[in-house]
């Protein structure tokens, strides 16, 4: 540890004994491919080397020893003396692959959070609506926020002049409708991604985006700004007044008709039609090891795996969840919207409970569908576990698919490690 206070004497020593430990290694390693002159060769400069060191020779004799050694080494130290940087880098690369891997496997895991089921303890990708072309950040600044934020633009400029509309049928991920289509994450790696298709003038204006990200909070901040109602909601009330526009689009199996959004902006060609960055989700640090020796608690972040939840693994295969824990072995729940009732009292062991039972700090409370519809009682079964969103109105949870099976439970989250926000530091 105080090295920088050692003599040179010691410091010669010490080296002494680091190329001694290097000649075992090659002659244990190498003693079968030696000749017999070559190992007596090795023995004899090592040996001498060891007796410098145990006579206590001097600085001078001691750097000649190692030297001599040194020397007999590069002849005969195959791959293990001189080594290549390749070799080196290959060695160093490999070893830190075997760490990375068992901590991940064992200890600690990154996790990325896709959608806004826990929102707002956690954030799923995001996006930012810049109104007018003035208020889009310049090149320098879309650098830092990319660095900081992981913030990748979108920009999307009219293609003829009129209103802009949106069409409606996205399904269950939204009601704007859209195509998933083949893409790239980061360039390189195949991705699917969501195309979707605005109408300016009978032209579509075209803006992809990742599968997971909720393009519906966009296009009603962009184009609906400050209605609180959920695009939905809006394309509701505007089907009952009959102000929805009727169109033809062509699709392989041929024109169909759907419904248009009006959102009462009017553009002219080359004039920006829509501009957002969209955010990364929240990445974070979980922990693996503590539920191998604690059992799970009520109000946990909870990150497990669907491969055994067959309405998941049927959809999407083996993959990780992340929601909270509300039920364990034998509980009785039920909702009375907001309210998660446990054991026929509210739901207590987190602050999200509390605060979606009272809409605080945009909490939006417990929804009573799935499972849970019309106030239906649900009970837990041995070894199982039920874990919902903190985001009831937007996520795909245990009241749709039901429990997880306990030997699939991962771990609970740790600390938000990425952005860099205010979110920044140890796990709700």
């Amino acid at each position: 540890m105080f090295g920088f206070l050692a003599s040179q004497h010691q410091k010669t020593r010490r080296l002494a004994a680091d190329w001694l430990e290097l000649a075992d290694k090659v002659f244990n390693y190498r003693r079968d491919v030696l000749s017999e002159s070559e190992r007596s060769e090795l023995i004899d400069v090592a040996g001498e080397v060891r007796r410098l060191l145990r006579e206590k020779a001097d600085t001078a004799k001691l750097k000649l020893g190692i030297e001599g050694l040194e020397r007999v080494l590069r002849r005969h130290g195959g791959a293990h003396y001189p080594k290549s940087n390749l070799v080196e880098n290959v060695e160093f690369f490999l070893v830190a692959a075997i760490v990375i891997l068992g901590l991940r496997a064992f200890f600690v895991q990154p996790f990325k959070i896709p959608t806004n089921s826990m929102w707002p303890s956690y954030y799923g990708m995001t996006g930012e609506v810049f109104r007018t072309k003035s208020e889009e950040p310049s090149k320098p600044v879309q650098a830092f926020r990319f660095l900081t934020l992981g913030a990748k633009t979108r920009r999307v400029d009219a293609p003829a002049d009129g209103e802009v509309l949106l069409p409606l049928g996205g399904g269950a991920r939204g009601i704007v409708g859209f195509a998933e289509v083949p893409g790239r994450a980061w360039l390189v790696l195949p991705a699917k991604l969501r195309e979707y298709h605005l109408l300016v003038g009978q032209r579509a204006a075209t803006v992809r985006v990742p599968l997971d990200f909720d393009m519906d909070w966009v296009l009603r901040d962009a184009y609906f700004p400050g209605d609180t109602r959920t695009l939905s909601e809006i394309a509701a009330a505007e089907r009952s007044a009959g102000r929805l526009v009727e169109g033809t689009v062509n699709t392989p199996a041929g024109p169909q008709r759907i419904y248009f959004l009006r959102t009462g902006k009017m553009v002219r060609a080359g004039e920006r039609m829509l501009s957002f960055d969209i955010l990364t989700g929240d990445q974070l640090f979980v922990d693996r090891v503590s539920y191998h020796f604690v059992r799970p608690k009520i109000g946990d972040g909870f990150v497990f795996r669907t491969g055994n939840i067959p309405d998941l693994a049927r959809v999407g295969g083996d993959q990780y969840y992340i929601k909270r824990l509300v039920g364990v072995p034998g509980d009785e729940l039920r909702i009375e919207r907001p309210v998660l009732y446990r054991n026929g009292a509210p739901i207590e062991g987190s602050p999200a409970f509390a605060k979606n039972a009272s809409g605080e700090d945009d909490y939006v409370g417990y929804r009573a569908e799935g499972d849970f519809r019309g106030g239906a009682t649900v009970k837990i079964g041995p070894d199982q576990y039920m874990a919902l969103g903190d985001n009831s109105s937007n996520s795909l949870d245990g009241r749709y698919w039901g429990t997880v099976p306990a030997k699939d439970v991962v771990g609970r989250p740790l600390f938000i490690y990425y952005p860099l926000t205010k979110r920044w530091g140890p796990a709700p």
